[in-house]
């Protein structure tokens, strides 16, 4: 999920730029592609997001933002709420992660990404997942939060490369499959493209389609802080 800010970016309008990314910004697990030039990259190297209140203060930024991170702490629900404290009253948090059923497509544990520590749904009870967090619901609940905006990012996503639901998948990491895998990303042509990744497919492969191509698969929410 390198560049997964970048990607989500080009689709988003210059008004999100101005109203939500505009004064200071903090970049939770930004790594080398931070949303926006002028925001402070959190990662790693600057220390422990699980625990983020240890090396920043509360109500500092104007906004928070977090692409494909939140999955990864030890407590998400916790992790957010510390996160959230971050945000000066007015200001907001954007909180981007994968959607459950378009990235680990029906399988726990992630196939994709084995430090995955829980899923994300949105708006909706049901779920196939044993660790399955409402990212909206769980924004919703945090302290003088207003919910300004949600959606789902699945642009260039094929669903006709969705893994079968209650099918067992091979393992993708094979020497064979990780070929095809660099050929196909290699290729310019969608159509050429789509039917190597369906033979993948049709042999059992999962699909990454956020790897092999410029899918996405992938849940934002954004808040605001009440006054």
């Amino acid at each position: 999920m390198a560049t997964e800010a970048s990607k989500t970016n080009a689709l988003r309008s210059r008004s999100f730029f101005s109203k939500f990314l505009g004064g200071s910004v903090i970049d939770i697990g930004a790594g080398s592609d931070p949303v926006v030039a002028h925001a402070e990259i959190f990662d790693q190297n600057q220390g422990d997001a699980n625990d983020i209140l240890r090396y920043r203060n509360p109500e500092q930024y104007d906004c928070v933002h977090s692409s494909h991170c939140l999955e990864h702490m030890n407590e998400p629900k916790v992790a957010l709420r510390h996160w959230w404290q971050l945000v000066k009253p007015g200001g907001f948090m954007v909180t981007v992660v994968p959607h459950e059923d378009l990235y680990e497509q029906f399988n726990w544990p992630s196939i994709f990404n084995r430090d995955h520590k829980c899923t994300f749904r949105i708006g909706k009870d049901d779920t196939w997942s044993p660790v399955s967090i409402d990212i909206l619901r769980e924004c919703e609940s945090l302290p003088n939060a207003k919910v300004v905006e949600y959606r789902i990012y699945d642009e260039n996503y094929n669903y006709d490369l969705m893994f079968p639901k209650n099918e067992k998948p091979k393992n993708h990491r094979t020497f064979l499959n990780r070929q095809i895998s660099s050929v196909a990303r290699r290729i310019r042509n969608r159509s050429v493209r789509e039917k190597l990744l369906k033979f993948q497919l049709s042999r059992g492969y999962p699909i990454d389609q956020t790897a092999k191509s410029d899918a996405l698969a992938q849940i934002e929410v954004v808040i605001q802080k009440v006054k």
